[in-house]
């Protein structure tokens, strides 16, 4: 649903008061009069509006004029060469932008997928291959009336200007204008190859790690220090650390006896199943990191919308520990 809100200050016509007991009609103006207010204010100029709309100076001058004699207001200070808003257009601009843009988010949206209940979701890249694909089967088996369409997510979603509905984002829950609904939080511990405990050099307890690689995620730089921290573990006698850019990484390296890693004890829970990882020792790290879906505060949620949120909280709430090998 789009509310546009119009600027009160016309004169209301008596056929458009409605009687007692009618539903109440909106009334809002022509739609080809927004577009040329929109853009005429956006560029300041009646003739850069009427290149972008493919008409004449001259039409869009007009749609303005209908406009203000709708609204009974004036929006628009016209000087020789240029054209700027009044307090009363500034105002309005903002309110019609939204609009717009929920107009043109919406209709793409149902051109892209007209006979289909579609949902696009950008996922947090650990969150999407170490537990959303392998439970998506789940998903289709309940909803097979809904169309997922998946990517994984570069960085946060501007949703004014996207056609993404819902995201994952991993994080501290710190956004603006967003309904979060908490997944899971990150608790990290330290996993390797189980090759890497039949080398010669010894883990036999967290004063090991001194002799291994430790392995991190570039961005997360003080994960491996509070866990030794938090261990009694001097990070002074640590040796070498390597970076990558993502958790994935961080996991196949380790998972290629490269040396150790914080895994999200949740997130690796195939790994240790499939014997690709071990758990060392009785070391966990609350990072204070969380996943959350989150999609644009106030927006009504479609049903395959609600679907898959009601689903994946369903589903991690229920989720069952995987028990594997552990040092």
């Amino acid at each position: 649903m789009i509310n546009v809100r119009v600027q009160q200050g016309y004169t209301e016509h008596p056929r458009n008061r409605l009687e007692p007991g009618r539903e109440t009609i909106r009334r809002l103006p022509p739609l080809n009069a927004l577009r040329s207010f929109e853009a005429a204010a956006r560029h300041g100029s009646f003739n850069k509006a009427a290149d972008e709309l493919f008409v004449t100076p001259s039409a869009v001058s007009h749609q303005v004029k209908t406009l203000e004699d709708f609204l009974d207001v004036r929006l628009f200070l016209r000087e020789k060469r240029r054209v700027s808003l009044t307090s009363a257009g500034e105002r309005y601009l903002a309110s019609i932008q939204l609009a717009l843009d929920e107009i043109d988010s919406a209709t793409r949206r149902l051109m892209a997928s007209p006979n289909t209940v579609a949902v696009t979701i950008s996922v947090a890249p650990a969150f999407m291959t170490r537990w959303l694909v392998p439970r998506i089967g789940q998903f289709q088996a309940e909803h097979p009336d809904v169309e997922l369409r998946l990517s994984t997510l570069a960085s946060d979603i501007d949703f004014d200007h996207s056609d993404t509905d819902m995201a994952v984002y991993f994080g501290r829950g710190h956004w603006r204008n967003l309904e979060m609904d908490h997944l899971m939080n990150i608790r990290l511990v330290p996993v390797c190859s189980p090759r890497l405990l039949e080398g010669s050099k010894p883990l036999n307890s967290p004063a090991d790690l001194k002799y291994h690689t430790l392995i991190r995620v570039a961005d997360r730089p003080d994960e491996w220090p509070r866990i030794l921290r938090q261990s009694g573990i001097s990070v002074s006698d640590i040796g070498r650390v390597m970076s990558f850019s993502s958790t994935s990484l961080a996991m196949s390296a380790a998972m290629e006896d490269v040396g150790i890693a914080l895994g999200d004890e949740k997130l690796i829970e195939r790994e240790v199943r499939y014997g690709q990882l071990v758990k060392l020792f009785d070391m966990v790290l609350d990072s204070g990191n969380a996943f959350y879906l989150v999609y644009p505060k106030g927006r009504q949620l479609t049903y395959g919308m609600k679907a898959f949120r009601d689903w994946v909280l369903d589903a991690l709430q229920h989720d069952a520990p995987v028990s594997g090998i552990s040092v």
